[in-house]
């Protein structure tokens, strides 16, 4: 799969779900919100939803300013 344009073998993963690519990444869950082949992801499906090679993902993250 793809990840903000980088290939990630789902074999390097725990698992094929969300929560396992962001630990794997060391991301925080709270601070990303997720874009699976251009649709955003809503939070409550991320332990759900079966990630595939196939797939193209963006992590958008939180950045707070003011």
């Amino acid at each position: 799969m793809q990840v903000n344009g980088k290939k990630l073998p789902l074999s390097e993963l725990k698992s094929s779900q969300i929560p396992a690519l962001l630990e794997h990444l060391k991301i925080k869950p709270e601070m990303v919100a997720i874009q699976r082949n251009g649709n955003i992801l809503k939070r409550e499906f991320w332990e759900q939803t079966e990630l595939f090679e196939e797939d193209q993902l963006e992590i958008l993250r939180f950045v707070g300013g003011g």
